[in-house]
Order: structure tokens, then C-alpha cells, then sequence
């Protein structure tokens, strides 16, 4: 096991480039499940997740070469295997993104009911009952999905009954290999969904509604498709993270290789906090405020507040002059990170699914603490960055799973953290 050691109340400045979007890589990469033909695919962030999904797709009979750390080429069409394991599955639950493309695919397959992080129940049934109206069996037997379609999924007119990301995504990959047409209503709009839409639709596939929430897919009746080269779009969560540790340590930086119009809701609220904002084509600065303000937020679905940049603010309203209140209205466990922040000296109640938070600039204190998923250990990185003394941060293989080169990229921004072994 690893930890981090951050040495707080470092000034920051300087550039820090953004890497692909985890979130985006990880449906594209199992959208390949469609593919006929050799994909390059480049700007893939070197993380857990990723990492573990292309082993997945290894065990499934894909095979990939790596040409440099964020770009490979993998082949699907060789596949010989339609069962997802649990002992994969268990470790990271985007796994289950396999279920929809190899499905319409092979008419059969098997996937373990998944596991992940710990942020709350996120249940595939929303994913199951769309199958089930596209002409899916499904059963579930010994803690896996059992499904088959034997003579492939049917177009159906599907309404999600709340909106669900990863369950946009498996059915969009299972719509693209179905007979007829398929309408998927109230659908994700997030920025990752649409790049799955963008690939598919550049590899011949008739998509329409991109970017809405109403999303209609003509299939091919289980022909493959012929996939172009692409490159990951910017990780807008991982942009989100670095301006937040800017704006915590209250000084000027600017993040590279990043697509402003995907943190409009996170701009916005670093604005309302008093924070500058300078935007180009691919960059964002961000200015020190004269005096950070509270701000009051509320977690939803895109284009709104994502919930995935939650724990970061509620770290930054630590060193607000004031009250700040953030409502969490998506996962029901996303508050993890309050015990290990109040361990820091940090003012925080909670009342059902709402915090509040009075900002007391300068009086948060390194300690021990322990992250308990992915977003919250970020939150516990911001406030080592502005707390007195040296914070130990345990449990760091949650980072790993979604940050790229964090240490080195918060070094080269004037923080002073440090990896060691328990």
C-alpha cells in the first residue's frame, strides 16, 4: 500500500496539462466490442481504470499494442469469449459496459453483477430492463447477468425513468448492432456520452439527437462497424480538480489541452467565489480572488453541477469567509470525505443529503487520514494543500484509478507531495 505526503500552505503557479477523460475512455474502449477493423485510439489517460478494462477486453480475446503510454492500437474482431468474471468486474463497475456491445454482438454473454467504489448503490436494472425491451432474456444466476438475444436485439423505444450515464451508454452500443431503430428517451448528455455518439456515428453508424436527450439509432442488424482512428476528449473532472486546487491555495495557474464549454457549472461557481476566469480555445486560467466568498451548490445531472466535483468544492469551502451549502441530490454515500476533513479541523454538518460548511481560511491541520473513493480522495489532496503542517494520505489506490501522474503534476505547480510505502 501506498500513501501521499503533502506538506501544506505552498503558493502554487505555473501550467498543468489535463489528460484524456477517464469517464469518456472507458465506453469507447468497450465500444471497439463493434468494431470490424483496427482502432487506434489516443489521449488515453494511464490509469487503474483503464488499465483494467483493456485487460478485461485481453481476457475476452481482444488483443492491443501500446504505441506510447496514451496511445494504442486494439483489435476486437478475434473475441472468443463472451464471459466478464467477477474477479474483474468486482474491481472497477464500468465493467459493465461490456454488457450491451457484446450482447448485440454475439446474441449471448455473462457479466458479474459489478462492484467499484463505494459512493452508493448505482443499480443496473435501468441497464437490464432496456435489454428487456429490445428482446433480451435476462436472468440473474449466482451473482452474474445472464443474457442472450439469439437472434439479436430488436429497435425499441426506450425511456429511462431517471437519467443514468453508463446506462445511456450500454444501450446506445447495444442499439448500434440491433435490428431497426431505437429511441432513447431521456438520455445523458454528458460530454462522454456524446463522444461515444461521435465515434459511433463516424464509424458509419446512422445516430441522431447527439447531444440531446432524445437519442435515435438506426442498427446494422449485427454488421460490425469500420471505426477511425480518435483521440480521447479532455477530462473535464480532472480540469475541475486542478482549478479547485488553484483556487484553494488562492493563486494564479492554468490548465492546458482542456475544453472550457465542459465546466461551464464549475467555472461558474469558482466566479461566484470571486475567482478570475481566463478562457481560450483549449485553456483555462484561473485569477486569485481578493477574498474567497461561500457559495451554495446542488449536484445534478450535465449540463448542471456534477456531482463528481462535489468533495472538491466542499474542500475549497473550507477556506471560504462563510457559510456554504451543497445539497448532494445523486449518490447517497458521497459524503465520506467529511469525517476524514473534520479530522483536519474542518466546520461541517450534515442533515440528510445537505452540507454545511463554514470557511475559516488557514485553519485546517495536516493529519492522518484515509480516503474512501475516488472524488473524496481528491478533496483530501485539495485540503492537504492549504492545511497547516504534513497531511498523510492512506488508501491512495483510489487516486490511481482516475488521476494521471497527480504527484508529479501537483509538484510541478509548486506543491510539495511525496509517494511512500506504508
Amino acid at each position: 500500500m501506498k500513501y501521499l505526503q503533502i506538506l501544506g500552505q505552498k503558493k502554487l503557479a505555473g501550467e498543468v496539462s489535463i489528460s484524456g477523460a477517464k469517464n469518456a475512455a472507458l465506453p469507447l474502449l468497450a465500444s471497439t466490442i463493434l468494431a470490424k477493423n483496427s482502432v487506434e485510439i489516443c489521449n488515453l489517460p494511464n490509469v487503474v481504470d483503464i488499465n483494467t478494462l483493456l485487460k478485461l477486453l485481453e481476457m475476452l480475446g481482444s488483443s492491443f499494442s501500446k504505441i506510447d503510454n496514451n496511445c494504442i492500437t486494439i483489435n476486437t474482431l478475434n473475441i472468443n469469449e463472451t464471459k466478464a468474471t467477477y474477479d474483474i468486474v468486482k474491481t472497477m463497475r464500468a465493467s459493465i459496459l461490456v454488457l450491451g456491445p457484446l450482447l448485440a454482438r454475439f446474441g449471448h454473454c455473462e457479466v458479474s453483477l459489478p462492484g467499484g467504489c463505494a459512493i452508493g448503490q448505482r443499480p443496473v436494472d435501468l441497464h437490464l430492463k432496456a435489454l428487456e425491451q429490445m428482446g433480451a432474456i435476462i436472468e440473474i444466476k449466482a451473482g452474474y447477468i445472464l443474457a442472450t438475444a439469439p437472434k439479436g436485439l430488436k429497435g425499441s423505444t426506450i425511456v429511462f425513468d431517471k437519467i443514468t450515464v453508463t446506462g445511456t451508454e450500454n444501450i446506445i452500443m447495444a442499439a448500434a448492432l440491433a435490428h431497426g431503430t431505437t429511441k432513447i428517451i431521456n438520455a445523458a448528455k454528458e460530454p462522454e456520452v456524446v463522444q461515444l455518439c461521435e465515434v459511433l456515428r463516424d464509424a458509419g453508424l446512422n445516430i441522431k439527437g447527439i447531444g440531446t436527450n432524445e437519442i435515435e439509432i438506426e442498427g446494422t442488424a449485427q454488421e460490425l462497424l469500420e471505426f477511425k482512428d480518435f483521440g480521447i476528449i479532455a477530462d473535464r473532472i480532472e480540469a475541475g480538480t486542478y482549478l479547485c486546487a488553484g483556487a484553494i491555495a488562492n493563486s494564479k495557474i492554468t490548465l492546458n489541452n482542456v475544453i472550457p464549454m465542459h465546466l461551464d457549472a464549475v467555472l461558474s461557481k469558482l466566479e461566484e467565489m470571486g475567482f478570475g476566469i481566463e478562457k481560450t480555445d483549449t485553456t483555462i486560467t484561473l485569477l486569485p480572488a481578493k477574498s474567497i466568498k461561500p457559495v451554495k451548490l446542488t449536484t445534478t445531472e450535465y449540463p448542471g453541477f456534477p456531482t463528481d466535483m462535489q468533495a472538491q468544492f466542499m474542500a475549497l469551502a473550507t477556506q471560504a469567509n462563510g457559510v456554504s451549502i451543497i445539497d448532494e441530490n445523486l449518490f447517497e454515500n458521497r459524503y465520506m470525505h467529511v469525517n476524514e476533513l473534520l479530522r483536519m479541523g474542518a466546520d461541517i454538518t450534515l442533515k440528510g443529503h445537505t452540507a454545511t460548511i463554514t470557511g475559516t481560511p488557514n485553519a485546517l491541520t495536516g493529519t492522518d487520514v484515509m480516503a474512501t473513493d475516488l472524488r473524496a480522495s481528491s478533496a483530501l489532496v485539495l485540503a492537504a494543500l492549504v492545511a497547516k503542517g504534513t497531511t498523510n494520505i492512506h488508501r491512495i489506490y483510489h487516486l490511481d484509478r482516475g488521476y494521471e501522474n497527480l504527484e508529479e503534476k501537483l509538484t510541478a505547480l509548486g506543491a510539495d507531495v511525496k509517494r511512500f510505502n506504508e
